[in-house]
Formats: structure tokens, sequence, C-alpha cells
């Protein structure tokens, strides 16, 4: 497996920097919060991602997409991470790219995929039912009725629910036999149906999610995506390539957390000497970037596996998502204590580093959840 990026890979690596550069970042950031009227995401900025092709870029060639690799969509995962850009890029993008192309349900593939790669539709994935991500837990149920199928349950933490044109909802359909266990299914429902209400969250990093109830939701068949393996894979596969993703802009964030560190240690004077050339900060400093290095070649790994469709993809997600979420946390929590006080305060940039690494750090499951399910995919 090879963990250098080539030629093709680098370039839209630093076409995605230049570009978020000047389009993104925490002044950006900081204005979204401050907008009563905010979606959750930079509309703007996404019109421009849309521009660029961006949504398109895991979309098969046959729907109108560029059908690029993983490792590609995950170098601007990483700048996303960098320059704290909000978009539904993330789920709409990638996990509901990844989950129709792995459908064998044409109708929707053909209905939904070219509307993605034009921009043209926004998703949310509803999973989780608790307020810590566990997707064990599966209350959410779809009954048969009168020849068709309803819809009830509550999902929590739903990320671009508030904006969503469509959900695609992880529900359980009840055994017809008491000893067997309920069938998983995944539904896609119009955000616009009958039954469905939405209740928005504000994020402390100025992100939006969403809890969605259920009451009796009329579904019909045609509306459960079928595939050719078990459901409960086709879960755990969507969540690693969430989590591979997530690791991507964990690493963006603690590389950008450590560079304004780095900035922050060469002009700031105490004892008439720049803090920089104090040892133990420069200790702590070398440790951090030996850690993010570590870090850079764990998430490639996982991007090429994904692309690979390498067997272990599961632990290896686990994995890149546990180690990722602890650089990020040490980079954050490093940048915050050099930068002394100050370091929380609006006019530096290095708290907003901060919030947004502790939002994605918990998303579809923090450090600790993804040690042990990577210790138990390895047979401990």
């Amino acid at each position: 497996m090879n963990l250098v990026l080539n030629e093709e890979e680098t370039m839209i690596k630093d076409a995605a920097n230049d570009f978020l550069f000047e389009n993104a970042g925490p002044d950006h950031l900081r204005n979204l919060r401050d907008d009563p009227d905010s979606k959750g995401f930079s509309v703007s900025l996404w019109g421009q991602m849309i521009d660029l092709g961006w949504p398109s870029l895991l979309v098969p060639e046959e729907f109108g997409g560029l059908d690029f690799s993983n490792v590609g969509m995950g170098q601007i995962m990483q700048q996303v991470g960098c320059h704290l850009a909000t978009s539904p890029l993330l789920i709409t993008g990638i996990l509901g790219v990844t989950l129709l192309k792995n459908s064998s349900s044409n109708h929707w593939k053909a209905k939904i995929l070219p509307l993605i790669a034009q921009g043209k539709t926004k998703m949310a994935i509803a999973i989780d039912e608790t307020s810590r991500h566990d997707p064990q837990v599966i209350q959410t149920k779809l009954t048969p009725k009168a020849g068709e199928y309803v819809l009830n349950g509550t999902k929590l933490n739903v990320v671009d629910g508030q904006v969503a044109d469509s959900f695609i909802v992880i529900a359980k359909i009840p055994s017809e036999k008491p000893k067997e266990t309920d069938d998983i299914c995944f539904v896609i429902v119009d955000s616009n149906q009958q039954g469905i209400s939405v209740k928005n969250n504000l994020l402390i990093d100025s992100r939006k999610t969403s809890s969605l109830i259920f009451s009796d939701v009329k579904v019909t068949d045609k509306q459960i995506l079928k595939f050719n393996e078990s459901s409960e894979s086709i879960l755990q596969k969507l969540l690693s390539t969430a989590n591979i993703y997530l690791s991507a802009e964990l690493l963006g964030i603690a590389e950008k957390a450590f560079e304004l560190t780095m900035q922050y240690l060469k002009t700031r004077s105490q004892f008439g000497v720049k803090i920089g050339s104090f040892q133990a900060l420069q200790h702590r400093s070398a440790n951090l970037w030996a850690e993010i290095e570590l870090g850079k070649s764990i998430v490639l790994k996982a991007l090429r596996s994904l692309d690979e469709m390498d067997q272990d993809i599961n632990k290896i997600a686990s994995m890149a998502k546990a180690k990722t979420s602890k650089i990020a946390e040490n980079a954050t929590n490093e940048g915050i204590q050099m930068h002394g006080g100050i370091g929380m305060t609006d006019e530096f940039y290095i708290g907003f580093y901060l919030k947004r690494a502790k939002v994605s750090q918990l998303l579809f499951g923090d450090w600790k959840y993804h040690l042990d399910r990577a210790a138990y995919l390895s047979g401990y």
C-alpha cells in the first residue's frame, strides 16, 4: 500500500487548500455564528463547492459524477478541517453517495445520485437514538400495515437534518417469529412527508444537528433500500466510511491548531525573550509534531483501505478515529494552554479549532468507543 500522495491527489489537496483559505476560515465561521438566520452551514460556500464539482467527486460517471477516489476526497476533508469549512459535503456528498452506490436499488441510484452530483439535493442520515453514539440501539420500527409500512421512532444528532430534502432512516422491521432478531433496514423518506417532526439543535462549533420524530409515517416497499449484503454489514461499513473522513477532518484541525500555536510561540515575548525558546514548550511542541506525522500515515492508510475495499476496514477506521481524536484533542488543548487565557477569547482563532475538534471527535463515536471497537475487532 502506497502511503504517499500521487500527483493528482496532491493537486486536489493544494487546490482545496487555496480555495478554502480564501473562502472559509475562523472569520467566516464567526460571521456564521453571529447570523440569526444561519442554517448551520455556509450557503454561499456550499454553492461554490458545487461549482467546483466537489459533490460529484464520488458519484459514478454513469450518474453524472467524476468517480474519483476516496483518497482524493479525503484530501478535501482534511482541508475542510484546516479551514473550519461548513457544508453538507460529508453527509450528502460522501455518506449519501456511498450508501446509494452500494445499494442494488437502481431506481434510487438513478433518481438521487445525479441530483447530488449537480448539487440539487441534500440528504441526512438518521442513525443514533441515544445522546452518545451507539448504533446497536435501534428502537425505530418499520411495521407492516395494510400492504405498506408505518415508520415510528426518534432519531437524535442527525447532521444536516435541518436542511435535508430527504432522510435515510435506519430502522428495524419486527420479526414475525418471537425468538428471531429484528432485521435492520434503510428507509428513504422525503423530509416534508406527513408525520415527521424536526427540532434543530445548535452545537458548540456553531453548526447544527436535528432531532427527528417519526409518527406513523407511511412507507412503501419501494422506499426500502436493497443491498446484496446484510444490512448490518452495510451499516458498519457506512459508519467506518464516516469515521475515516472525520479522521481526515480531525487531522486537518490538529495541523492548523499546531501551526497557530507555533506562530504564537515565535511572536509572544515573556521575560524579554520569545516563549518559543523555552525548552519545556519546545519538548511539548516536538511531541505534538511527531503525533501529527503519525496521524497523517494512519489517515492515508485508512483512505487507501477504503478504495481497496480492505477486509479489515472497520478495524482500520476505528484505529484512525481513535488516534486522530486524541491527536486533535492534544493539539487544541496544548494550543489553548500555550496561548494562555487569551486562547479562549473570541479574538484568537485557536478556540474555534478546539470547539470544532470536540464536535468531530464525538460524532459517530469518540476515541473511547473506537478504541474498544478496534480491540474487539482485533479479537480482544
